[in-house]
């Protein structure tokens, strides 16, 4: 039998989603290029933004219209659909839809009544089920109600088949409810894995050649396990493993069984939580790569305060000096979210000094969007449209010329670079990423695709690093 996954929004749901496509080809499954052959269709959906929700929302109508077609409906000769795929379509077995993720969590109850065609909804806390989804497929029994457990439920690998990268789940949840975010909500609060259960999972990544790791979190800071004798424990001779003992943890164990991993990055980290004992390990281990997203969000004191992010400007100035100062090599990326209700003239202003100030190698920026069920949607002093999207313009450009002055300063040196793929603009040429996350194109065979070379940044062309291979 064959899937077709269709997958939105953050890493975690990357990491999930290849971890369900393990369960699937374990069970003798195949993977279909399109929906309209796959026997199963599972759309990985996301609630962080409402736009991410509305264009779901439109792929649903899609597969609405796609079911009646595979079915032969009464609905089929009003469906909008291509003739050429509803011909392709036409008179295969019925498809199953399965829709899960964020957006299947927070719109549990009323989801599949607003969209019949859906055969399973399930949500973060109902993941495990699938192995029961799957058997109900292959013998064509009618869908079930699937149960909510009350706990999150790790999967034991997230790797896709033949990928030199991997995301590695740590924890999940979030417990900081920022006034505007939904994923508390959503995911739930938060859960470590044990660290047991991760080296475990790096051992089997290191069996498959994987080079490179990125530890997933909500908040990989406030990653907390109570360890006892089979847990790690004994290794790390502590009660309990917070996130630097973890990745001090995984970095002595990399070494120890010289795996061919020869990163490991962490995504995504709160301000308050970060430590000057993650800095310290990050220093001194140098599978730990110096790039760290942190993001900000606001520069306004003031705006974070209402935010509920739980840290001053101020603090997170000094924070960055500290960083700067144990690892002047590291680069820092960001999050910035602009148009928060009641932000003046100078609270926008702030975040432009911010910016200035840090001289980020790179930002993810948007204006804020109320979500339905947080705190600052029912805030007074929404930003009008125009308003939000000039002043996020203003930063979008302003940010562009601090990347490219930034990476400006590196042409010259040799770096270890990551060969990702082919470059889709040469094919004689590769593409491939730093240890600071920046991203490079040199001429090398294809044999070099999944290895580290070293790397002479000898040109910027618009935002792309040119080198060539020492």
């Amino acid at each position: 039998m064959t899937y077709f996954f269709e997958t939105y929004g953050c890493q975690m749901n990357k990491a999930e989603s290849a971890s369900l496509e393990q369960l699937l080809i374990a069970r003798g499954w195949t993977a279909s290029d399109t929906p309209e052959s796959a026997d199963m269709a599972i759309i990985n959906t996301c609630s962080v933004r409402a736009t991410a929700e509305n264009r779901i929302f439109g792929r649903l109508g899609w597969f609405s219209a796609l079911k009646a077609v595979r079915s032969g409906s009464k609905d089929a000769k009003n469906a909008s659909f291509p003739d050429a795929a509803r011909e392709f379509a036409s008179g295969r077995p019925p498809l199953t839809l399965v829709v899960t993720g964020c957006m299947a969590e927070r719109l549990l109850d009323s989801l599949q009544k607003q969209y019949p065609v859906i055969d399973y909804v399930v949500g973060n806390f109902q993941k495990q089920h699938f192995q029961d989804i799957i058997d109900a497929v292959e013998q064509q029994r009618a869908p079930f109600v699937v149960d909510e457990e009350p706990v999150y439920s790790f999967a034991p690998v997230s790797w896709e088949p033949g990928a030199f990268t991997a995301f590695v789940p740590i924890m999940h949840g979030c417990n900081n409810f920022c006034t505007y975010c939904i994923v508390p909500y959503v995911r739930g609060r938060e859960v470590s894995r044990s660290p047991a259960d991760i080296l475990s999972e790096l051992d089997q990544l290191s069996a498959h050649n994987v080079r490179e790791i990125t530890l997933l979190g909500q908040n990989v800071n406030s990653y907390r396990w109570d360890c006892n004798a089979e847990t790690g424990a004994a290794e790390t001779g502590d009660s309990a493993v917070d996130f630097p003992a973890l990745v001090q943890l995984i970095a002595d164990h990399l070494r120890k069984t010289a795996s061919p991993i020869g990163w490991v990055r962490f995504m995504s980290s709160h301000p308050k939580d970060l430590s000057d004992r993650l800095i310290d390990v990050i220093a001194r281990e140098p599978v730990l790569c110096r790039h760290i997203h942190l993001p900000v969000q606001h520069g306004s004191s003031d705006v974070l305060r209402r935010m509920n992010r739980r840290y001053t400007r101020e603090q997170y100035l000094d924070l960055v000096s500290r960083i700067r100062t144990k690892l002047p090599d590291a680069s820092l990326t960001t999050d910035i979210l602009i148009g928060f209700p009641g932000e003046n003239d100078a609270d926008f202003e702030q975040t432009v000094s911010l910016m200035e100030s840090v001289r980020y190698q790179a930002a993810y920026m948007y204006y804020y969007n109320p979500r339905e069920g947080t705190p600052a949607a029912e805030y007074d002093g929404q930003i009008p449209l125009e308003t939000k999207k000039s002043r996020l313009k203003r930063i979008i450009d302003m940010q562009l010329e601090i990347t490219r002055a930034e990476t400006a300063k590196r042409l010259g040196s040799t770096v270890k670079v990551l060969a990702e793929s082919v470059s889709r603009d040469n094919p004689g040429e590769l593409l491939g990423k730093t240890e600071q996350d920046e991203r490079v194109v040199f001429a090398a065979p294809r044999s070099c695709i999944g290895t580290f070379v070293q790397v002479l940044l000898v040109e910027l062309t618009g935002n792309t690093i040119r080198g060539i291979v020492k």
